[in-house]
C-alpha cells in the first residue's frame, strides 16, 4: 500500500532524514519507534507532503506521491492526525465533524453516526466545544474527523502522548477495532507498550536513519536493539 524508498529530508540546511525506507501492506499496522528527535515525525511529514523529501520516492498504491500537497492526500485515501490534533476549539464536537464531512466530494462508509459508534464519548459530548474536551477526547475527535475522509491509510503521530493510562487503554482498543476492520495504519509512538500492542511490524529510528526493521515478535526478542536505541 505504501512504500517509502531512500528518502532524504532537510529543514533548511539541516539534513534530518538519511536514506529512510519503509513499507506498509494492506491491512497492516506499522510503528515508527525511537527517542525524541530521531526523525519519527519528520518521516511522517515527508510522506504526507509537509516536509517533502529532497531525494527519494514515496509511493501509495503504486502511484508516486512524492511531494504532493498535503491537501490532496485526502482524495488519494490518506488521512493524517498530527500530534497537535488540530481540532477547532470553539466548535462543538459535532460541528468539528460536520466541517470535516462537508468538504468530501464522495462520502463513503464512515459517517458521523459510525464515528459515534466507535467513540461513544464523542456522542455523549456532541454539543461540547472542542476546547473543553480532555486530551483523550480531543484525540478521539481528531481521529474521528480523519475517519470521515474514509481513508485507506490512517497516519497517527504520537496518538497516546500525554494521556492518562486508562484513556490510553481505551484509545488502544478503538485503534485495534480499526485494524480489525482492515484499515492500514502507520503510527509514530514513544509508548512502547502501546506500540507493540497495536503494531504488526516496527521500524526503529536513530539520528534520522532506520536502524532496525522487524516484526513485533522479533523485536520483543531483540534485547540488544531495545537497550541500544530505546533504553528499555
Amino acid at each position: 500500500m505504501l512504500e517509502v524508498k531512500d528518502i532524504h529530508t532537510y529543514y533548511g540546511l539541516s539534513h534530518v532524514l538519511f536514506d529512510v525506507s519503509l513499507r506498509i501492506k494492506q491491512g497492516e499496522a506499522v510503528c515508527l519507534l525511537g527517542r525524541n528527535g530521531v526523525g519519527k515525525s519528520t518521516t511522517i511529514k515527508s510522506i504526507v507532503g509537509l516536509t517533502p523529501p529532497r531525494s527519494g520516492k514515496v509511493w501509495f498504491k503504486g502511484r508516486d506521491i512524492t511531494g504532493i500537497p498535503t491537501r490532496r492526500m485526502v482524495s488519494l485515501g490518506i488521512r493524517y492526525v498530527p500530534d497537535t490534533r488540530r481540532i477547532f476549539p470553539d466548535l462543538s464536537v459535532k460541528e468539528n465533524m460536520e466541517v470535516a464531512a462537508s468538504g468530501l466530494k464522495h462520502p463513503g462508509e464512515w459517517t458521523i453516526d459510525k464515528v459515534f459508534e466507535l467513540f461513544p464519548v464523542l456522542k455523549k459530548y456532541a454539543g461540547r466545544r472542542g476546547g473543553y474536551l480532555s486530551g483523550g477526547e480531543q484525540q478521539m475527535l481528531a481521529i474521528g474527523r480523519a475517519l470521515l475522509g474514509n481513508p485507506e491509510l490512517l497516519i497517527l503521530d504520537e496518538p497516546t502522548e500525554g494521556l492518562a493510562p486508562l484513556v490510553v487503554y481505551e484509545l488502544e482498543e478503538q485503534i485495534l477495532k480499526l485494524k480489525q476492520m482492515g484499515m492500514s495504519i502507520l503510527l509514530a509512538e514513544q509508548n512502547l507498550k502501546s506500540a507493540l500492542k497495536l503494531s504488526d511490524r516496527v521500524y526503529v529510528l536513530e539520528k534520522g536513519q532506520v536502524r532496525y526493521e522487524g516484526t513485533v515478535e522479533d523485536f520483543k526478542q531483540n534485547e540488544e536493539v531495545r537497550s541500544k536505541y530505546l533504553l528499555v
